[in-house]
């Protein structure tokens, strides 16, 4: 974009850069006072680890745009269009830079910096990538106003202010295109005379008659109000949702390092408050998150809480934080007795939206900046558990039940051993020397219809020859249901109870039926020194179908629609393996749960501690789950989770149709097509 003449005796540069001083000193101030200055109130934590790797990620993640095209896989080009318009403005940027304010202060630099070529090949990509990117813009307008997928329904995604950025971004694609286009119209000569679209027009022009004096006028006024909506662009961005173009980043780079299904631990010795509840409670990272959304609603569009029908969005629980800090301004200094002047719980984020949360963590595999909304959430529920003891009642009596059982199954007639009666399985007691530990877990230890999995898992290690033992009596809940309904305390003292029994017996390998026994083994339980070698049994049982120490023999003639459990799956990256053992059962045909499914499953409602939380609203989570599973028309809806067995057999149930289909554990089929 060539430069216009001087403003009058004042020359063009000083112009420029007194209006681009001004614009960067507005955007400083506001940037530092709505921003750095309140994200910077939220506790430590520890984030500048591993630099490369955080480095790595954030590039793929920002510049790669990674996460934003995700969803093209499963035909959402949403993302293409996003990452157009983002690679577009990277060009664009640095086009400024070049041409209009090195270009202000001395006509002659684009032509020494890049050659006569570079000039011309550079420009005519402008030129052609500004018509691209107003198509893609009006694209966007239709898609987001007319057409209007599901995610882009919500009030935060229908605001005034994304009309507003896509109208100014369309402004500056049509002023480049009439200012290269009035450059030629004038008689105008050099490489950015040699642009297609620009040249095109530029004649067109010549041929309706405009005139230099009129073409020189139009030059200089397109080229000023492309200068004028960059500057207010600048100014614009820390009061909008755009404000994540700086954020991301950023956000991407602090991201957590830690395995997906583990929560942050708490200090419950030396912390000033449990939970969250206001925004000194909550973490630096926890608080930028809120200005690094974008506002896609690609997370409450997945969040099945928010699609049956609950308060919960995600991402409105993340943008009224940042609201919510926003308005009441920066609270002073670190005080754990300050009140805040309007509070979290109860006005800007309703406490059912908090107790809504399953734990799946879908936001989080969904978002395209790295928002870590779980953690969030759940500090805010420990709040509401240990400093404000507000528990729904259905949470309370599996709590109690925990405190005073070991187990959250309030009511239960049975022992830890009831469920191996005949099968002669071995506890470390008597076998201290066992190879694998078999960690039953309460509910398959304890809840009836699951104890048909912990027989079907005893009976496959029986026919592998595994050396293998349990605990019996002298386990007792990991702590998971604990940790997910709030209570860390109770969490901490079951961990660190189990722990020293494992450290007793000198634990190496330990083999789990449920999904948040292996989890929080795996992954929480390193956080107090409980290091051990945790398997899923779908993870052993591939291994041991591959060695050749078992195979399945007899023929299964079902179709099977898997189902994946958001504790094995997405938080740990388990989907290949149940699969596996399910394709390993002869006649048994294996199908998908449509596009719902591996990294984009919906979750069975049990998460979250949810298997004894009363849903507050809406249609039951299990139950969309289970119209899900009828759509693909298998027989058997299979799953790897004792709490997904449970969910999918009351949705079965409900539906009336008990007699013609069922849930059953992947590990229930192999034991019945096995010799035994």
């Amino acid at each position: 974009m060539v430069p216009p003449g001087d403003i009058g005796a004042l020359p063009l540069w000083v112009g420029v850069f007194a209006l681009l001083g001004l614009a960067l000193a507005i955007f400083n101030y506001v940037f530092y006072v709505r921003v750095v200055r309140l994200v910077l109130q939220g506790k430590g934590t520890a984030r500048f680890d591993h630099p490369l790797q955080r480095l790595n990620g954030a590039l793929l993640i920002s510049l790669g745009q990674q996460k934003v095209l995700q969803r093209v896989k499963y035909g959402d080009y949403a993302g293409i269009g996003h990452a157009i318009i983002f690679w577009g403005f990277l060009t664009f940027m640095l086009s400024y830079g070049i041409f209009i304010f090195a270009g202000s202060a001395w006509q002659g630099f684009p032509e020494w910096l890049l050659t006569e070529t570079g000039v011309r090949v550079y420009s005519s990509y402008l030129d052609i990538l500004a018509a691209v990117l107003f198509v893609v813009l009006v694209w966007a307008a239709v898609r987001r106003w007319v057409v209007k997928p599901h995610r882009l329904r919500y009030d935060l995604t229908r605001h005034a202010d994304a009309l507003l950025i896509v109208v100014l971004i369309g402004g500056l694609m049509l002023s480049t295109l009439l200012t290269h286009a009035f450059w030629v119209a004038q008689g105008g000569t050099g490489p950015e005379a040699d642009v297609p679209i620009g040249n095109f027009l530029g004649n067109l022009f010549v041929d309706w008659g405009v005139g230099f004096g009129t073409a020189n006028t139009l030059q200089g006024v397109f080229w000023w109000t492309h200068l004028s909506i960059i500057l207010a662009f600048t100014v614009y961005i820390p009061f909008t949702k755009h404000m994540h173009m700086f954020a991301a980043p950023v956000n991407a780079f602090f991201r957590s390092l830690e395995p997906k299904g583990a929560l942050p631990t708490i200090d419950l010795e030396n912390t000033e408050k449990f939970g969250a509840g206001r925004i000194q409670d909550f973490n630096w990272k926890q608080l930028l998150d809120g200005y690094a959304c974008a506002v896609c609603g690609r997370c409450s569009d997945a969040c099945p809480a928010n699609l049956t029908g609950k308060q919960l969005s995600p991402m409105h629980i993340v943008e009224n934080l940042k609201d919510h800090m926003v308005a009441i301004g920066h609270q002073g200094d670190r005080n754990p007795d300050h009140v805040e002047p309007s509070p979290i719980l109860g006005g800007a984020i309703s406490e059912s939206s908090i107790w809504d949360c399953l734990n799946c963590g879908a936001c989080m595999e969904e978002c395209p900046v790295t928002v870590e909304h779980v953690p969030t959430i759940m500090d805010m529920r420990r709040y509401l558990v240990l400093e404000e003891s507000k528990v729904p009642e259905s949470a309370m009596n599996a709590l109690l039940s925990l405190e005073q059982r070991g187990h959250p199954w309030r009511g239960t007639q049975f022992s830890r051993t009831d469920w191996a009666e005949g099968l002669e399985v071995p506890t470390l007691a008597e076998k201290p020397d066992a190879e694998v530990l078999f960690w039953v877990g309460c509910t398959p230890a304890l809840e009836q219809r699951s104890q048909a999995i912990a027989r079907s898992m005893a009976k496959v290690l029986k026919a592998a020859g595994v050396d293998f033992a349990i605990l019996g009596d002298e386990e007792t809940c990991t702590g998971d249901p604990a940790r997910r309904m709030g209570n860390e305390y109770l969490f901490q003292m079951l961990a660190q109870q189990n722990i020293e029994t494992l450290n007793g017996y000198k634990v190496k390998k330990v083999v789990t039926i449920c999904p948040h026994c292996f989890n929080t083994m795996k992954n929480e339980y390193p956080q107090f020194g409980g290091n051990f070698e945790v398997l899923h049994y779908s993870q052993f049982v591939d291994r041991l179908i591959g060695d050749g120490k078992i195979k399945p023999v007899k023929m299964m003639e079902v179709s099977v629609a898997y189902h994946d459990s958001c504790f094995l799956g997405r938080h740990n990256g388990v989907y290949d393996e149940p699969r596996n053992v399910a394709r390993a059962i002869p006649g048994l045909k294996l199908v998908e749960m449509g596009s719902r499914c591996r990294e984009r499953g919906f979750c069975c409602g049990a998460g979250g501690g949810h298997m004894w939380i009363e849903e507050s609203q809406g249609t039951r989570v299990n139950h969309a789950r289970t119209d899900q599973f009828l759509e693909t028309e298998a027989d058997i809806v299979g799953v790897s989770c004792p709490f997904c067995a449970q969910m999918m057999d009351e949705g079965i149930q409900a539906k009336g149709l008990a007699g013609e289909k069922e849930a059953k554990d992947v590990l229930e089929l192999l034991a019945d097509s096995l010799e035994l």
